[in-house]
């Protein structure tokens, strides 16, 4: 068992590294630092331009080590850290080869550097891992420096009422119980913009969404009912104009982790993220980790 993170210098700060340190401490095991270089084209090339190209990919691999050695002497005093470098075509394509290669449990990854700070942000490379990574992915907010206790406190699990977003209660809820931390589950109850037409007004839509909000509480009230969690589980239902509404009114505290699930297509190899899932990660100011389905 190893927690696996994706580091490559001057490409997405520390943040990514925090997350990972945190994540190892949590799971009581080992922290993998993989940098993953580009891989030269297999179309022969004169000897000067490859013999370039190799030093290149070297020296950034050399340099993401050495920067993350450097960091991880100062946050992850008492973990077992190795490095490896991996040569790919594609940052998703290596970050998988090296789960494979590491027989990781999960697997790190940083938000990308257009957003805002304190959210997480899918690039290209995070959004694909999404949809093909076979183990959970967790994903840091942009800057992210850690919890003040440098391990995780609490994991909050999305939840929908679907019969698949039951059984990602069951993982979330077993995980907690493994790592002896307590478990909340959340659901949202959203206004849409367009639930009714202009004229019919905002009580209309007030009305509708106290109904929703009140159908999801009875939903998830049979969690406890069901034996699905402990009668010890916070359960809350949440409403809002929008998702960054909904999600900035829940509390969250220091050292949160926000778990969700994936939808399996049959006719589609891997795993797709329902639109809801997509939206509560794009607002997310504490860390998300996503499970495949």
């Amino acid at each position: 068992m190893t927690v696996l993170v994706g580091y490559l210098a001057g490409k997405c700060g520390h943040a990514p590294l925090n997350l990972a340190v945190e994540a190892a401490r949590a799971l009581h095991t080992s922290l993998t630092v993989v940098a993953v270089v580009p891989r030269p084209w297999m179309t022969p090339s004169p000897a000067r331009i490859d013999a370039e190209f190799a030093a290149y990919a070297n020296q950034l691999g050399s340099d993401s080590e050495r920067e993350a050695r450097e960091y991880l002497a100062t946050i992850a005093a008492g973990i077992d850290v190795s490095f490896v470098q991996v040569a790919s075509r594609t940052a998703g394509d290596g970050l998988l080869e090296a789960v494979e290669q590491t027989g990781a449990d999960v697997l790190v990854v940083g938000s990308s550097s257009s957003g805002a700070l304190g959210q997480v942000v899918l690039g290209s490379t995070t959004d694909w891992l999404l949809h093909a990574s076979p183990v959970p992915v967790a994903l840091s907010p942009r800057g992210y420096r850690g919890s003040r206790t440098g391990t995780l406190e609490r994991i909050t699990c999305a939840y929908s009422g679907t019969p698949e977003s039951v059984r990602v209660v069951e993982r979330v809820s077993a995980l907690t119980a493994d790592l002896d931390v307590p478990l909340r589950i959340v659901s949202y109850a959203i206004r849409g913009r367009t639930m009714f037409p202009p004229e019919v007004g905002l009580h209309a839509e007030d009305s509708l969404l106290d109904a929703w909000a009140g159908q999801l509480r009875e939903i998830t009230a049979k969690l406890k009912s069901d034996g699905i969690v402990g009668e010890d589980v916070e359960l809350q239902v949440i409403t809002g104009r929008g998702w960054d509404q909904a999600l900035d009114a829940t509390e969250w505290q220091d050292g949160d982790l926000l778990a969700l699930g994936t939808t399996s297509r049959r006719s589609i190899i891997g795993v797709f993220l329902g639109s809801h899932g997509a939206k509560i990660i794009r607002h997310s100011p504490v860390p998300v980790l996503v499970l495949p389905a």
